[in-house]
């Protein structure tokens, strides 16, 4: 018989109470039975847990939603870049309590087409806070409802979303929203980060400049928050997702644990009542869907970097939303539904799941004790905050750096993404940074070691080490952010976190003085861009011997586009003639193994390399080029246009596939040259394609396509080509010497060849510009984006002119931080 349970649920669709009759079977999705029927002999660990840790815990809740439409853990909120109509979600959501004795579940808000998520219980126990989208809406937004169901009232609201909030000791509320207007740098999803606002939604402001996603925030018993940061500065941006801490006004950010090693996305972390360890959901890699993974805890006694401090409780890789009692209680919820765990790993099914409507974020529905307070450390009126080093010189992976050796640190701003298009960073580089770095200036360091200056705040900042020469010694792959008028520092560079500052006799030499400012370097660019401020360098000194008609040492240094970068580019890259940070797994890299004194080119320029000797302002705008990321655009406008890429705006057509010249040169390719270029020697049978041993940005010239090393390699020598091809080739039967597959540009296989790639130079010049051509425009996702930030004007026409550089500048000018008066504070 199905068991009916009576209860006052909000209906979605009113602004007033209504009185529902709710069958359990339609509260958790399904219509099967009333109770949720346990499997047979399972440990009855409710039971003992309401006697202990979990005594005075009558009632949980939790929101109930599918799973997303995307398997990262992150991209559950807001639309996909190329369509806004395109969602990350599902439609049905809601909030239900369970009392864990009867198993009685009432409902306290149903919406089938919107979605619940993220409850949190206040302090008294009598209201929930949580996030919620209403359906027909796109946004979701922060709520808070009576724990009866009662009082449901919105909070925020916007063209964001606003989710995973807590309440702080002193009823403000910490959450994670869209409102910083920026974009996964390798994903075409939304980021979320840490805003703070007051008890009714009001004075909404960040706490965190991160250019990627925060999640899972949550209140230490000291009072600090305990969060997931994801970023990649410099290295993998699949790696490095681990823990930090912060105290509520976004001052004291550091990391808790893990930022060395990666490998995990560390979520859900919670600290264990009665312990000082936490317990976390340890998702594998890059991540899984809502967060799963194995349910860990972690002791931080040992420091950031203890990786054997870190044990499973349960390795399998599906647990979710841990909620800790004690080290051997965890409630938590899985693919069953939500399970009560104990510290071996041994778990009880308290309700199963139904259907596709999956159980999310279980919470004990009992009043508790606040966190300490820790008051504010900012000063709103204040556009600026401190950081102090005591001394550059000491710190791990410093072989060889001798005291005073450093002279200077290089000031280096992550500049936030507006849109992002697919998984990798192109066209910003060819394999390493994803972001734009924007050169501020340098600050000195005494001959102690040590440094005392001034940076914006709320903004997220790294260094870089020089000598006395300018040269790179040491170089920072995380980023640091101060909030107004905070002043922080460190003991060294790349010091462990567990490190000190050892007792001094005499006090730092920089604290003697008032702090440095940054000083900009003069005749440098802040934002470095190639074909403008380098490939003039390349034109001047090089091209005479690295052209398409010489090829000195096989490669040209010319400027002319191929598929996604320009030749000088991609050789460059692939030559190795720079050493940037790579998209590669690396905490602390050896002293000078990073930045312009460790790339060959710099020696070349210098004098090292024939007649070659470029001025000093030449030679210092490519060092700071280099420094700076060693990027091909220095605009974000660049993104999602003038390239020749599949993955590019889901439209496959529009890169070549389908042209008549493709198909006539594949016809071509398959009868003159398959005989040879076949398995490991193949042919790009398109223009976004590689060829086997080649990059298509080599392969192919969509400036000069006569130039194309495609066209000039099996051109006879006499003909002007490179005649590369008769290598592989047989001479018919009964002849000698190689044939020559084309003896000169008449031949109609040529030609046809030829056209092909002359129709990728008229799509790069006429249909999908890039960004460096004549009369470019940014693509329409990134203006229509630039629009709902506020930085491009709503009426815009479509032919209208945007200078993607100027609309850039304003867009990440209007995060820069305003000093606020006194009596606009509200900050208790």
């Amino acid at each position: 018989m199905m068991q009916v349970v009576y209860t006052r649920a909000v209906s979605a669709g009113a602004a007033w109470m209504t009185m529902a009759v709710v069958a359990v079977a339609a509260i958790v999705g399904g219509a099967a039975a009333a109770r949720a029927a346990q499997p047979p002999k399972q440990p009855d660990l409710l039971g003992s847990a309401l006697e202990g840790p979990m005594k005075g815990v009558e009632d949980i809740v939790f929101a109930v939603r599918p799973f997303g439409t995307d398997g990262h853990w992150y991209a559950n909120i807001s639309y996909y870049a190329e369509d806004e109509n395109r969602k990350t979600y599902l439609p049905g959501g809601r909030l239900c309590r369970m009392n864990l004795r009867t198993r009685e579940v009432k409902v306290l808000l149903d919406d089938p087409r919107g979605n619940v998520r993220d409850p949190f219980v206040h302090y008294d126990g009598k209201k929930i806070l949580f996030s919620y989208r209403k359906g027909g809406e796109d946004h979701y937004y922060l709520y808070e409802i009576g724990a009866d169901g009662s009082g449901l009232r919105q909070l925020t609201s916007g063209d964001y979303d606003d989710y995973e909030p807590i309440y702080l000791p002193n009823d403000d509320i910490v959450f994670v929203s869209t409102r910083c207007k920026r974009w996964v740098n390798c994903w075409l999803t939304q980021v979320g980060v840490l805003y703070r606002c007051g008890p009714n939604g009001e004075n909404i402001h960040p706490i965190s400049s991160n250019n990627d996603h925060d999640n899972t925030p949550w209140v230490m018993p000291d009072g600090r928050l305990l969060y997931m940061r994801w970023e990649y500065t410099d290295r993998s941006q699949v790696h490095y997702h681990h823990l930090w801490t912060v105290n509520p006004d976004g001052t004291g950010q550091m990391v808790y644990f893990g930022n060395m090693y990666g490998g995990i996305v560390m979520l859900d972390a919670k600290p264990i009542p009665g312990s000082d360890r936490i317990v976390a959901v340890f998702s594998p890699g890059h991540g899984r869907n809502e967060h799963m993974g194995p349910i860990t805890l972690v002791d931080p006694d040992a420091g950031p970097d203890a990786q054997p401090y870190a044990q499973h409780v349960n390795p399998k890789p599906v647990w979710r939303d841990p909620y800790p009692f004690s080290e051997d209680c965890f409630l938590l919820a899985s693919p069953q539904g939500i399970e009560l765990m104990d510290g071996g790993g041994r778990t009880q099914l308290l309700l199963a799941k139904q259907g596709n409507m999956d159980l999310h974020e279980p919470r004990p529905l009992v009043a508790r004790p606040r966190e300490r307070w820790i008051p504010p450390r900012t000063d709103p009126s204040q556009a600026t905050g401190r950081l102090v080093l005591g001394n550059v010189h000491v710190g791990r992976n410093m072989v060889g750096v001798k005291p005073g050796e450093i002279k200077k640190l290089l000031v280096l701003e992550l500049l936030p993404e507006p849109i992002h298009f697919h998984g990798g960073m192109t066209p910003i580089t060819a394999g390493g940074t994803f972001m734009l770095e924007r050169v501020l200036g340098t600050v000195p360091v005494e001959p102690d070691g040590s440094a005392y200056f001034d940076v914006p705040a709320l903004r997220s900042l790294f260094f870089v080490a020089l000598d006395e020469n300018e040269n790179s010694v040491k170089r920072m792959h995380s980023f640091v952010t101060v909030q107004p008028g905070e002043t922080t520092g460190c003991v060294g560079c790349h010091e462990r976190r567990e490190t000190a500052m050892r007792p001094m006799d005499k006090a730092l030499l920089a604290m003697k003085r008032p702090p440095s400012r940054i000083q900009p370097i003069e005749g440098i660019p802040d934002v470095l861009d190639f074909p403008r401020d380098i490939q003039p360098i390349l034109d001047k000194h090089c091209l005479k011997c690295h052209n398409p008609e010489e090829r000195c040492g096989g490669f040209s240094l010319a400027g002319d586009h191929g598929p996604i970068w320009s030749h000088s580019y991609i050789n460059l890259t692939h030559r190795k003639q720079f050493a940037d940070g790579r998209n590669e797994v690396a905490g602390s890299r050896p002293p000078r193994s990073v930045g312009a004194v460790a790339s060959p080119i710099m020696e070349r320029l210098a004098g090292g390399h024939k007649d070659v000797k470029a001025t000093p302002h030449e030679i210092k705008m490519v060092r700071y080029w280099i420094e700076s990321g060693a990027v091909y655009p220095g605009t974000y406008g660049a993104l999602g246009t003038g390239m020749l890429l599949r993955s590019i705006q889901n439209k496959p057509v529009a890169y070549g596939d389908d042209w008549p010249e493709t198909k006539a040169a594949q016809e071509v390719m398959r009868r003159r040259c398959g005989s040879c270029h076949n398995g490991n020697t193949r042919l790009p049978m398109v223009l976004h394609q590689n060829a086997s041993g080649y990059s298509r940005d080599v392969v192919f010239n969509l400036s000069r396509p006569e130039k194309s090393f495609f066209l000039l390699g099996p051109m006879a020598k006499k003909a002007g080509g490179y005649g590369t091809c008769q290598a592989n080739a047989r001479p018919p039967k009964g002849q000698d010497g190689v044939p020559e597959i084309f003896a000169d540009t008449v031949d109609p296989d040529y030609q046809k060849l030829l056209a092909w790639i002359a129709r990728g130079k008229q799509f790069l010049r006429e249909e999908s510009k890039r960004f460096d051509v004549a009369g470019f425009r940014p693509g329409e996702p990134y203006i229509r984006e630039m629009k709902r930030y506020g930085v491009l004007p709503a009426n815009l026409g479509p032919n209208d002119p945007v200078d993607p550089y100027a609309t850039d500048r304003a867009y990440w000018e209007s995060f820069w931080y305003r000093p606020v008066t006194q009596s606009a504070r509200s900050d208790p």
